[in-house]
């Protein structure tokens, strides 16, 4: 939470109240507040074409739309193209089979070109269109040169056999693709196609970009949420799995905020909107799912440029091999050999496909996203993903973010002879016609006394507390100020955040100590954090005395308090500077936005953050549960951990087999290995990213 331009007179550390509470806090408003209470408020885009140009007639966008840079124009089907192809694949490989039934000569050469064209009819004709349209150097085009060459030089079992190992490993890849997409595309199913609107005494079926803020509308149980809005009528429980990823049901009831997105299971309920569907939570999430694959980091974009230098450079190479050798032997008077030699260029063109580097690297990305998803976690591209791994220091915002921004009774502190219950009564009495959060604390925390028949005259003072007749007695609640001025004598405890002084008949009868109530994961999630090797520091507009409560409570170390949004901007400054590695910021609040977007990584509270801090953001926390950002840390790291495994073992296997192929120490086969067996096993360890369960 940030704290707010609204500037509040104020005693030193304390904020003057009209009832008097001395409230050092931050309250998570964005306007001006005419209650009793004077309170502080504290309150690469685009797609990159792909490089080695491998086409799939598959419905869906690799990669989440984003250009992996393997240059695949990746089509990918649904189920039902899924299923061709491994019916495709499969009459390819039986023919291919049965073909060694046929004796050697013309015949099986013939018959061969029958599983040969079955296979790869798309890679070739792939291929001619790309060199229509000027891309030469792309994967269609080296798959197409090698094969036809080995057929041309009559070895139809290695084109046939490259071509058929060569779809056995787009299978893998498609169906890598699938798992990795069907988490984020699960998202899509949030978005409703009707909302039920009140209109004239009658229920209407209207679409959802229809329905006014302020208009009423009727969700019955197993229908969707399609709009933002706070519940008039009726009682349910919730289905909040889709958006925070918690599987136990939540119940809400009439008064109660409810976002989009969200499924009634078992009540009627009737519901004022307060957004617009286009600024409602589920069309929040659906556009930062869509925008979240366009944000590059620094390994895609390696691979990108990597890639687009590579495949030419290895296309000359093999035209070199398969020309200089042989006239180097001319030369010397010896024979050519132009077949061995054309022979070893295929292969090296064969080895040199570089899918396993420019496919598993985009997708362990994509699945670290779509794993994530499903805990409730949204990463907004790789470039959250990267930083976030790298992170060493986390800096929270306080109130929004480690705390609920409500109060709670944290202690009494009663005079001799006044018992703590009578003290609490007696103040949440006299607070009873308010609603001032620290009043609506206290009345909790004393049980919610009937105050209709007990209190009376009740008033207040400007910048100084409340006053009523309480049970036939004069009791007065506020901060010091108020009671010096009745001339009663008190003195504030010095390890206490928010005091409100009680006092009956001019007797002073103590105090009680109140407390931003941090939430039930806030203390567990610093701890692991720190047990990931990262430092934590709290940043708040809040008073020295509250942060330093707060943060003994949370087991921070270091603290800042009394910031405004440009002194957190400062103190992230220095931060930067002096920490080795990435600084993550996690805020909520609209003045949390420029903190957020300064820092390597920022990470957004989505369910009640703003959506101006949410926007910032590179990780949006969808629940507001601080325990997910160790979740999102480890699984960064994990995920960072398989794509760098995957870049060192795809480089170094493809160069040994490059090398090895030059020399024609490897045939074909051990070609298709380098190629397909490689990406087949990168992207198999791609798809571990996805595996958040236990994380």
């Amino acid at each position: 939470m940030s704290t707010s331009e609204l500037e509040h007179e104020h005693e030193g550390e304390q904020c003057a109240c009209c009832c008097g509470h001395e409230h050092e806090h931050e309250h998570k408003h964005e306007h001006e507040h005419e209650h009793h209470h004077e309170h502080r408020h504290d309150h690469d885009h685009g797609h990159d074409e792909c490089c080695c140009g491998h086409e799939h007639d598959h419905e869906h966008e690799h990669c989440g739309g984003d250009s992996c840079g393997c240059g695949h124009e990746h089509h990918h089907h649904g189920s039902g193209g899924l299923k061709t192809a491994v019916i495709r694949l499969a009459a390819a490989a039986v023919l291919f089979a049965a073909s060694y039934l046929l004796p050697e000569g013309l015949p099986r050469r013939l018959f061969l070109l029958l599983p040969y064209l079955i296979a790869g009819y798309d890679v070739l004709w792939g291929a001619l269109r790309n060199i229509v349209h000027g891309h030469i150097f792309d994967e269609n085009f080296l798959m197409a040169v090698a094969t036809v060459g080995a057929v041309a030089l009559g070895d139809m079992s290695e084109a046939v056999a490259v071509m058929v190992f060569y779809q056995l490993g787009a299978l893998f890849e498609e169906y890598a693709v699938g798992r990795s997409r069907g988490s984020i595309k699960a998202l899509m199913d949030l978005r409703p196609d009707r909302a039920e609107l009140e209109r004239d005494g009658e229920v209407v079926s209207v679409a959802p970009e229809e329905v006014a803020p302020g208009s009423v509308i009727v969700v019955r149980p197993g229908e969707r949420v399609p709009i933002d809005g706070v519940i008039l009528e009726g009682e349910s429980t919730l289905d909040t799995s889709a958006l925070t990823g918690e599987s136990l049901p939540r119940p809400c009831a009439a008064g109660d905020e409810i976002s989009s997105g969200c499924v009634s299971l078992t009540g009627l309920l009737r519901i004022r909107t307060t957004k617009p569907f286009g600024e409602s939570a589920v069309s929040r999430i659906l556009k930062l799912a869509e925008e979240s694959s366009a944000r590059k980091s620094r390994s895609e974009k390696f691979i990108t440029r990597f890639a687009r230098i590579y495949t030419p450079v290895v296309c000359a190479a093999a035209l070199l091999l398969a020309l200089l050798p042989p006239l180097f032997r001319l030369a010397q008077g010896l024979d050519a050999e132009w077949v061995r030699y054309i022979e070893n260029a295929l292969t090296f063109l064969v080895i040199s496909c570089p899918c396993a580097l420019v496919i598993s690297v985009p997708l362990g990305f994509f699945g670290g996203m779509g794993g994530a998803s499903t805990r409730g976690v949204l990463l907004k591209g790789s470039t959250g993903i990267e930083a976030l791994a790298e992170t060493r220091c986390v800096v929270f915002d306080k109130t929004g973010t480690l705390t609920r921004g409500e109060f709670e009774v944290i202690g009494e502190r009663p005079e001799t002879g006044v018992t703590r219950e009578r003290l609490l009564e007696l103040a949440a009495l006299a607070e009873s016609w308010s609603n001032h959060p620290i009043s609506r604390s206290l009345v909790e925390a004393a049980g919610s006394p009937d105050a209709k028949s007990r209190v009376t005259d009740a008033h207040e003072e400007q910048g100084g507390g409340v006053s009523a007749v309480v049970d036939g007695l004069h009791v007065s609640a506020g901060n010091r100020r108020y009671m010096a001025k009745l001339g009663i004598d008190c003195t504030d405890p010095e390890d206490a955040g928010t005091v409100v002084h009680v006092a009956a008949e001019g007797t002073y009868l103590g105090c009680i100590l109140l407390a931003d109530a941090p939430k039930a994961n806030s203390k567990a999630a610093i701890e692991a954090v720190e047990a990931l090797g990262a430092h934590t520091v709290m940043l708040t507009g809040d008073s020295e005395k509250a942060a330093a409560l707060a943060a003994k409570t949370l087991g921070i170390d270091e603290y800042r308090a009394g910031l405004l949004p440009g002194g957190k901007v400062e103190a992230l400054e220095e931060l930067l500077k002096s920490t080795d590695g990435k600084v993550a910021f996690v805020g909520d609040g609209v003045n949390d936005a420029p903190v957020l977007a300064r820092a390597d990584v920022g990470v957004a509270m989505g369910a009640l953050g703003s959506d101006a801090a949410i926007e910032a953001a590179d990780v949006v926390i969808m629940d507001d549960d601080p325990a997910k950002l160790p979740l999102a840390i480890r699984l960064s790291r994990r995920c960072m951990r398989i794509v760098r495994f995957n870049i060192a073992f795809a480089i170094g296997v493809k160069f040994a087999f490059l090398v090895l192929g030059a020399l024609g120490i490897v045939g074909m086969s051990l070609a298709i290995f380098a190629d397909v067996g490689v990406m087949v096993l990168a992207v198999l360890n791609s798809m571990r990213t996805l595996r958040v369960k236990h994380l």
